[in-house]
């Protein structure tokens, strides 16, 4: 099968997908008010949606059923409401129904008030991105309305700087040629600058006011979508159609730069937009361990229910032999049957051994999250100074799953770079220019006064080349700094005596600013001329042609004739291509090759920079050449691309620059820590495929000896898959066979390959529903077409088994619903824990998908903060938030839930074996006041201090071995198994408690004997504490101060509490509530009995401690002398290099030119370019009670362009 087929099978294009239903009449709100659509069942709703968001789950009316509809999901919950119903029963209530229907209600009203708290947050930000102003044509004039106010079909006025609030079709702006410069960062998370352009038809004829309130064209396009990057339509006005492409959309989200004033129709408006599309809903997020919990108190449940239906079907067998041996009795028992009587036993039973589930463990367990993310907060080691921001846990409940991630999805822009590019190093003519690691980098150390133009912010300063620059003596560097003041698309305006450079990739401001830094200043340009200043000389030159760059020649060109009336040609570019196409013998090119080898060891991105001299007769003859390919309607971008390489060859080897896309602080080694953590890391970036591989070198996420499958090889792969997939016959295994890699591999995908792979599938099925009734929705869900969901569920396993194989993945160009699909398809197929980490609102549905989220505050403001369950303020920051509080985290709460099941069976369970002495007929052992206290005072504050307090090693050492984070991986310190030990361990301790102290008490009745139930009791009690206290005290590893005096607390307060619960006073005042009268004094100052409790506690701690010596002795040794040393980081001080060879058969170029085509084709017809006569057009000023002057152009004219 060929490439191409798989493609097609992949999913068709998408004009065949979309279904072309969507109409937009301007200024027409009646018309889009009669279409509606189906809701469910006969509701239906408005097709159009309004411009509000809503992204709060709950309101006024909603709030209490839905959180207590959330809260029940829980099933300890429903439990112990089902446990607090029983006892509402007097027949067989063993304890007062408020006993647990006061901790049931706290809890839900603490969680319910955090749900509370956290909602209030989403309508405020909702309310405040609602109440955004802006400017609607209503009536012929322009209103200033809300966003929340804008509907389908209106004509809407943006100004320098704002937000755009809808997806528009732009119509006009002040720009020559309708141009309009977006800022696309909370979209793509790329801050260069873009431009969008107005349809010819609505630039030449939407002059006006006026003539915008008349305009009734109709835009018929593809109905709402996710995809970011394609919109296809048409606009039907007087009578014709006109094509429409994603160049004439402003995306909701876009920010206006450069751009005085624009006008936009709106075409999708809130819920509709494509970033809205993009953003998943709020999902109630929970842990593992809570999964787990809530099958734990479903199989504890079950047992007590088994027990208590044995327990009850032995009563009704005795209260048959009694009334057997006791007929004389039989009057007190003509009321009731033994099968009645062992029906009530039976929920009596139930009540009484409810306490094995108590509500503190609920009640610990959430002040346990909340103080370990209190912990997270006060860490000074994730404090950012510079922001004077400090880590963040937006989520208390999330905590012990910081130690079980196993993927790490991460944005690039913002996230693991800081999106600043730096001119770092240079080679000019052979000769390496660099700061020297003796100097200082700062730009104060080399004055750079001579050059008023400088901006003060260079830091690249070698002396030796400012001396070179300044003495302007070799030609070769001369040509070098012109190059990079003239081949380029920057665009510049002046502001208060300053030049502001407006690029389309921060990798050519670097480059011209670099220039301007170094007395070669780009100044002005028009369409057909750049002046510039070269060291404080002004010169014109003439542009004969500009070559533009693409993603297949890697390169841009710029042919120019300079004052002397000299043709030059300057290109800067790839090494793979300039290299290509040098002149033979050209003397520096060895010493620049192993330049470029010392820069992309430091994982800098790097251009080649070459020229040459045009002579006369071969500029007209390739002239006509030129003139004829731009003319041409088939086939023209390829025969340029021909005409160019005429032209782009015997060039003259200049030098190299190397520019660094800075990476945040810490970023390699963070990385490198983590995957030694056996944490996998993915990039998810809208960024372009070079930019992204190249950050993904600069990070260690890359390294040379991967080998990186490219789409092609992937499509043979999963070919390979599928073939032997349809010739196996049952289909038993799950995993592809075929898709092993032998070698480290790394996986480079982009997003038109994922959206063909794996999007399709999902659009085509959610198409087809729309379509169809509620029972045919109902038919397919439960398996009509069961065999095209079968194919894409191997199409999805088959991509997620390849990738999770590789050692990194990096997907490039994705969209929002794009990055939330791939976590989605690896939580879904890998059963693993996830984390999502970025900084933008791109990133919000990956963040939301995720088992955890986390927010970075970056350049492209809070979204993702305000939608993350974590807010750091560095990349790096997130090693420690995994590898010492996860594990921390998940060590403490793991624990915790053994030691307090252990405690609750050691102790209640004699509750069952006390039984048989009573003739199975619930009875409680222990006095009322010990089973409400046990939980809350006795045993809560060891346990605590566990759960808050406990650790096996310190936060360096747990840096120091990464590997020791896979426990929480491998979920090892808490399962069923550790459950069922724990239940075992328990079980046997509430056997030895209570059966030393009936061998103890046997026989000791008479003068001075012990023999009555109050002192068993008490005895029973107090054996069961210390033993649990015992057992603590063994299994704590991290002692302090506050661990002593929790350990120690338990006793003083089971004295003191006992003394005040058991007194006289007590007892006379309400004698059915303190019904144990002195009962521990009288017990516990015998000295039979306290040495039946220490007996009892010696013959529960000898196993457990004889068990932890075993495994002592039989353990590997510690992480201080386990052998892996290697695994250690050290704080990097040094630059970072990457140590790959150039000359490799792998040779990678670190190519630093990341803008899209079409910016010199602008230049060269003069769309982008000011003319100085040029008059801005004055806004219609917002006035609701007078009209606008109609003269009043909203963008020049076309007689002025």
């Amino acid at each position: 099968m060929s490439n191409q087929n798989i493609s097609e099978n992949f999913g068709d294009e998408h004009e065949n997908e979309s279904d072309f239903t969507w109409e937009v009449k301007a200024n027409d709100r009646t018309y889009h008010r009669q279409f509606k659509t189906e809701l469910f069942l006969c509701w239906k709703r408005n097709k159009y949606s309004d411009n509000a968001i809503k992204t709060a789950k709950y309101n006024i009316l909603t709030f209490l059923p839905l959180n207590l509809y959330e809260q029940f999901h829980r099933t300890a919950n429903l439990y112990f409401l089902f446990v607090i119903l029983l006892q509402t029963i007097p027949e067989i209530a063993t304890l007062p129904w408020f006993a647990l229907l006061l901790p049931l209600g706290s809890l839900l009203i603490i969680r319910g008030a955090r749900d509370l708290v956290d909602d209030i947050a989403r309508h405020r930000s909702d309310w405040s991105i609602n109440s955004r102003p802006c400017e609607i044509l209503l009536e012929k004039s322009f209103y200033k309305k809300k966003w929340r106010d804008i509907q389908v079909g209106d004509v809407v006025c943006l100004h320098k700087d704002d937000f755009v609030p809808a997806d528009l079709l732009l119509l006009t702006s002040s720009e020559p040629s309708s141009l309009c410069y977006v800022e696309t960062a909370d979209i793509d998370g790329e801050t260069n600058l873009k431009f969008r352009q107005a349809p010819i038809i609505t630039h030449d004829e939407l002059v006006n006011v006026e003539t915008m309130a008349a305009f009734n064209g109709v835009v018929v396009c593809e109905e709402p979508n996710s995809r970011m990057h394609t919109f296809v339509g048409t606009l039907e006005w007087k009578g014709q159609r006109h094509s429409l492409d994603s160049e004439n959309i402003l995306l909701r989200g876009c920010r206006i730069r450069n751009t005085d004033i624009c006008y936009g129709l709106v075409i999708y408006a809130g819920f509709d937009s494509k970033i809205m599309k993009n953003c998943g809903k709020i999902k109630l997020k929970r842990t593992k361990l809570d999964r787990l919990m809530n099958n734990l108190v479903i199989i504890v449940f079950l047992m007590l229910v088994l027990v208590s239906f044995c327990l009850a079907t032995a009563y009704g067998f005795n209260v048959v032999d009694f009334q057997t041996k006791h007929t004389y009795l039989s009057v007190f028992h003509s009321a009731s049957s033994p099968a009645s009587d062992a029906f009530l036993t039976f929920w009596g039973f139930m009540i009484l051994l409810s306490i094995i589930v108590p509500m503190s463990l609920y009640i610990t367990f959430e002040f346990i999250y909340l103080v370990n993310s209190c912990f997270i907060n006060w860490d000074l080691e994730m404090y950012y100074e510079p922001k004077n921001m400090p880590a963040k846990a937006r989520s208390t409940s999330l905590n012990d799953q910081l130690g079980q991630i196993e993927y790490i999805f991460s944005d690039k822009t913002g996230t693991l770079t800081q999106n600043i590019m730096t001119f770092k190093k240079c080679c000019i003519n052979g000769l390496t220019y660099a700061p020297s690691s003796q100097r200082s980098t700062r730009p104060g150390r080399v004055s750079l006064s001579w050059n008023k133009y400088a901006d003060g912010k260079l830091m690249f300063c070698d002396p030796t080349l400012v001396v070179a620059v300044q003495q302007d003596e070799d030609e070769v560097a001369r040509e070098f700094w012109r190059l990079l003041a003239l081949c380029h698309t920057v665009m510049v305006e002046e502001k208060e005596g300053q030049l502001i450079y407006q690029a389309a990739s921060p990798d050519e401001e670097a480059l011209v600013t670099a220039a301007r830094n170094f007395g070669y200043v780009f100044l002005s340009r028009s369409q057909d001329t750049i002046t510039t200043s070269e060291l404080g000389v002004e010169k014109t030159y003439q542009v004969l042609a500009m070559m533009d760059f693409n993603s297949v020649r890697k390169r841009m060109s710029v042919l120019v004739r300079d004052p002397e009336g000299i043709i030059r040609l300057y290109t800067k570019g790839a090494d793979t291509v300039i290299f290509e196409r040098l002149r033979p013998g050209c003397p520096t090119e060895n010493a620049t090759m192993k330049a470029l080898d010392t820069f992309a060891e430091e994982t800098l991105r790097t251009l080649c920079l070459a020229s040459k001299e045009v002579e006369e007769k071969d500029y007209q003859e390739w002239s006509e050449r030129y003139h004829k390919a731009t003319v041409l309607l088939q086939n023209r971008a390829q025969t340029l691309d021909e005409v160019y390489e005429e032209m782009e060859k015997d060039l003259r080897l200049l030098g190299a620059t190397a520019i660094e896309d800075k990476l945040q602080d810490g970023v390699p080694d963070a990385i490198h820590l983590l995957k030694k953590g056996n944490i996998k890391v993915w990039v998810l970036t809208g960024d372009k495929q070079e930019t992204a591989v190249n950050i993904g070198f600069a990070c260690r996420l890359l390294t040379d000896d991967m080998e990186i499958l490219e789409e092609k090889e992937i499509y043979e792969m999963l070919e390979a898959y599928w073939e032997s997939n349809n010739n196996v016959s049952g289909g038993r295994g799950s995993g592809p066979r075929p898709l092993k890699p032998q070698s480290k591999m790394a996986l480079v995908v982009t997003g038109d390959f994922l959206d063909k792979l794996l999007l399709r599938g999902e659009e085509e099925q959610t198409k087809v529903k729309k379509k169809l009734s509620s029972m045919a929705r109902l038919a397919i869900r439960y398996g009509v077409r069961k065999s095209q969901e079968d194919s894409a569920t191997r199409r999805e396993r088959a991509f997620v088994d390849l990738a999770s194989q590789c050692q990194a993945v990096i997907c490039c160009r994705v969209t929002p619903k794009q990055k939330a699909l791939i976590v989605q398809l690896v939580k879904k197929y890998q059963q693993v824990i996830t984390l999502a980490i970025g900084d933008g609102a791109n990133d919000v549905n990956m963040i939301k998908t995720a088992d955890i989220g986390v927010g970075i505050s970056g350049q492209e403001g809070m979204q993702a903060v305000q939608c993350s369950d974590y807010a750091l303020a560095q990349f790096a920051y997130l090693q420690r938030l995994l590898l010492v509080h996860g594990r921390w985290s998940y060590l403490r709460i793991s624990k915790f839930l053994r030691y307090f099941f252990y405690k609750t069976f050691a102790s209640m369970m004699v509750q069952i074996w006390f039984a048989f002495y009573t003739g199975f007929t619930a009875q409680p052992l222990y006095e009322a006041w010990f089973l409400a206290l046990y939980n809350i005072f006795y045993t809560a504050y060891p346990v605590l201090s566990m759960g808050l307090l406990e650790q096996d090693m310190s936060a360096q050492k747990c840096l120091e071995f990464p590997e020791l984070y896979s426990v929480g991986q491998k979920d090892q310190l808490f399962n069923y198994w550790v459950f069922f030990v724990a239940l075992v361990h328990g079980t046997a301790a509430s056997l030895v408690n209570f059966y030393v102290a009936v061998w103890a008490f046997d026989d000791t009745a008479g003068p001075g004997g012990i023999c009555d139930y109050q002192s068993f009791a008490i005895t029973v009690a107090t054996s069961a504490l210390l033993s649990v206290i015992a057992e603590i005290i063994m299994d704590i590893k991290f002692w302090t101060i506050l661990s002593i005096l929790a350990v120690s607390s338990s006793v003083v307060l089971y004295s003191i509490l006992s003394f005040f619960t058991q007194n006289l006073t007590a007892f006379r005042a309400a004698p059915t509530i303190f019904r144990f009268p002195y009962a521990s004094q009288n017990a516990l100052t015998e000295p039979y009995i306290l040495l039946v409790v220490l007996l009892t506690v010696v013959i529960n701690t000898m196993p457990s401690l004889a068990i932890r010596l075993l495994r002592h002795i039989t353990a590997e040794p510690g992480p201080g002398k386990f052998p892996y040393r290697d695994t250690q980081v050290a704080v990097s001080t040094v630059e970072l290099k990457a140590h790959f060879q150039r000359s490799s058969v792998r040779r990678r170029s670190s190519y630093a030119f990341s803008h899209k085509e079409g910016y010199a084709d602008l230049i060269t017809r003069g769309a982008s370019i000011r003319k100085k006569t040029f008059r801005d057009a004055q806004a219609p000023g917002p006035n609701r009670d007078s009209q606008p002057d109609a003269e009043a152009p909203p963008h020049p004219t076309p007689e002025q362009v």
